[in-house]
């Protein structure tokens, strides 16, 4: 099973992802505060320790500071999400979801044709090669 995290822990993983996969308390409390973010200070001190438990995060202490650092990327996330999603919503079965985002007018038949391209792009690369005598 893919391991989750809540709507509030994400949040704190996205700043710590778009600050390069790393980033102190300070900066997380400074980022909140300019997306008008309220949590008091022991809310994202729990948050982090949850994180840290998941194994999302590590704790590497420069001095009396903990800088936070993320062992997942994004990426990995967002790809064991997605796994996730699609085997319990559509038992792994990738037609069904494309075909629901085309009947729910959520991917239109332009980006359909985008999607085939990139799958098309991608299989070239992944061909193997003739050698050369």
């Amino acid at each position: 099973m893919a391991r989750q995290i809540s709507e509030s822990e994400l949040v704190l993983m996205k700043i710590i992802w778009n600050n390069g996969g790393a980033a102190r308390y300070s900066l997380i409390m400074e980022e909140l505060a300019q997306e008008n973010n309220e949590w008091k200070n022991n809310t994202v001190l729990t948050l982090l320790s949850r994180l840290v438990e998941k194994k999302f995060l590590k704790v590497n202490k420069i001095g009396r500071r903990n800088e936070y650092v993320a062992t997942v990327t994004e990426q990995e996330y967002q790809g064991m999400q997605t796994h996730s999603f699609l085997n319990k919503i559509f038992g792994g079965n990738v037609r069904n979801l494309v075909s629901t985002l085309l009947q729910q007018d959520i991917l239109s038949a332009d980006e359909l044709k985008e999607i085939e391209s990139f799958w098309r792009k991608e299989n070239e690369c992944l061909k193997p090669r003739g050698r050369s005598k």
